[in-house]
């Protein structure tokens, strides 16, 4: 029996890629940027065009979310300096059409993280339906406040791992430049192993069950 093809889609740390890998699992991450630890299992370009390359599961680790999520509503109505409200809107309305296509990707088993939506991305977003699950990092050992939310598609829901006072909004209280952007976007390596743990041992039952 081989081991299940994941792929994990805008990712560039890795943490994610590496959970499965160190699991056993044929893991590949992909982004538009190059992997920061150099690994030979990273796919640079848009994970779009990867999609139809048999993978038995595709996380989506952390999509462009700026223009779906809340705290970027106010921006379709007052554009930040420098831009204009229609590039605000053409950027929400890539960026539904990205999450789209993630959703309807021909893949069994599909994970997509993002903040919570606002409603002119819902209205966007093809065959949208509400998020399975919301989590916080401290259910996984992360003393951080950060409300995530899942989409699932033919997963169960993740079952907190470790439970940690100590909260905090660490990556919000960050000073606003490239850095804190790229922070924002990595994700916490607690959720990562809670995810290989969890989605790995139900796709191996999945394919016991179909032996």
């Amino acid at each position: 029996m081989s081991a299940p093809r994941v792929l994990v889609a805008c990712e560039f740390s890795g943490t994610v890629r590496n959970a499965f890998l160190s699991r056993g699992y044929d893991a590949w991450s992909c982004d538009l940027l190059p992997s920061e630890d150099g690994s030979n299992r990273h796919i640079v370009g848009d994970a779009r065009d990867h999609l139809n390359d048999g993978w038995d599961l595709l996380m989506v680790a952390h999509p462009p979310c700026t223009r779906l999520c809340n705290s970027g509503v106010r921006w379709l109505s007052t554009p930040p300096p420098g831009r204009s409200l229609p590039e605000m809107w053409r950027e929400l309305d890539e960026a539904a059409d990205l999450f789209s296509t993630f959703w309807s990707a021909p893949i069994e088993r599909i994970a997509i993280e993002n903040p919570v939506m606002h409603r002119h991305a819902k209205e966007r977003i093809r065959d949208y339906r509400h998020f399975a699950q919301s989590i916080q990092p401290w259910q996984f050992g992360h003393p951080e406040t950060k409300r995530t939310c899942l989409w699932l598609k033919n997963l169960p829901s993740l079952t907190p791992t470790n439970v940690v006072a100590g909260r905090e909004a660490r990556v919000h209280r960050m000073a606003g430049n490239r850095n804190r952007r790229h922070e924002r976007s990595r994700f916490f390596s607690g959720v990562a192993e809670a995810m290989a743990d969890q989605w790995g041992r139900y796709m191996l039952f999945g394919q016991r069950q179909a032996a």
